[in-house]
């Protein structure tokens, strides 16, 4: 999807993000919209990204705590990001995290959307 329409940059595990609150985290999965990546100066790209991701994803593994996990998503909501999966393989739920909206928990979806 983001090859084709190259709306934006993709990022794994391994890219770090310097948040607006200083905290530095590294989410499973990661995307800017394109401007933002451009808007960057090569340096900046090739440190921790100095920014909010506007989407990630995270998986909660067997080793994470929930709760931990969640507080994270939080952090990233009040730091700018417009989008968030929190994924639970474990108990087979999804919550969606939306900047000035209320958390919402699907269970068992077959299919997520990325919306705007």
């Amino acid at each position: 999807w983001n090859r084709q329409n190259g709306l934006g940059k993709a990022f794994d595990s391994s890219t770090g993000f310097k948040l607006p609150n200083g905290a530095t985290r590294s989410p499973d999965v990661s995307w800017i919209k394109i401007e933002r990546w451009n808007a960057l100066t090569p340096e900046q790209r090739k440190r921790f990204l100095p920014l909010c991701p506007d989407f990630v994803i995270e998986l909660v593994s067997e080793s994470d705590d929930l709760a931990d996990t969640q507080a994270k998503m939080r952090e990233y909501i009040a730091n700018g990001l417009r989008l968030g999966w929190l994924i639970n393989p474990k108990n087979k739920q999804v919550e969606i995290y939306r900047q000035n909206q209320e958390i919402e928990v699907l269970e068992s979806p077959t299919s997520l959307s990325g919306e705007d």
